[in-house]
């Protein structure tokens, strides 16, 4: 319901009448809509994570770990559209309070393991920028879909996760 209302146009008791509970009996459980809202990201957010966790444990290079997670991060963000469409929702809203709780409780660790990596790759490069061009190169492909599909020179094969990943693997290490 997050991912297809936004957080603002769901109501506990909306929520409550989805899952066939009471209202009362969610706010046993999570004192308010932020709690429920946080822990259901996160619960979206948890295979995805280990997916990641794989990525950063292995012994391989900043390259390959960069490789590594550019390919699950596009495989996962197109196996699960309604995580993605969570996300982009919360990205255009941009509540600030919001924001700053999916930083720092849900994305942050992720993000750090990113940030060591392309420092890494390009030390002479702002890891930060780099790591949020990263990110932006993956979610910018899979946002422009229902639009791609109708534009010139456009292929079946650019909705496969294999394709689209090694084209933005090949402009990422190109460009550092």
């Amino acid at each position: 319901m997050f991912a297809k209302k936004g957080f603002s146009s769901v109501s506990m008791r909306h929520l409550s009448k989805a899952v066939n509970m009471s209202p009362a009996a969610i706010y046993h459980y999570f004192p308010d809509k932020n709690t429920l809202y946080l822990e259901t990201v996160k619960y979206a957010f948890a295979d995805k994570e280990e997916a990641f966790s794989v990525v950063w444990q292995d012994n391989h290079s900043a390259k390959t770990k960069l490789v590594l997670f550019v390919t699950s991060l596009i495989q996962e963000l197109t196996l699960d559209p309604m995580f993605h469409t969570l996300i982009l929702r919360e990205v255009v809203d941009a509540n600030p309070e919001r924001m700053k709780m999916l930083a720092n409780d849900i994305f942050k660790e992720q993000f750090c393991f990113l940030l060591s990596v392309m420092k890494e790759i390009a030390p002479e490069k702002d890891e930060h920028l780099s790591a949020i061009s990263v990110l932006s190169l993956c979610k910018h492909h899979l946002e422009m879909q229902p639009l791609r599909q109708h534009l010139p020179g456009w292929k079946h094969e650019h909705e496969q996760p294999d394709v689209l990943a090694k084209h933005v693997i090949e402009l990422l290490l190109k460009g550092l």
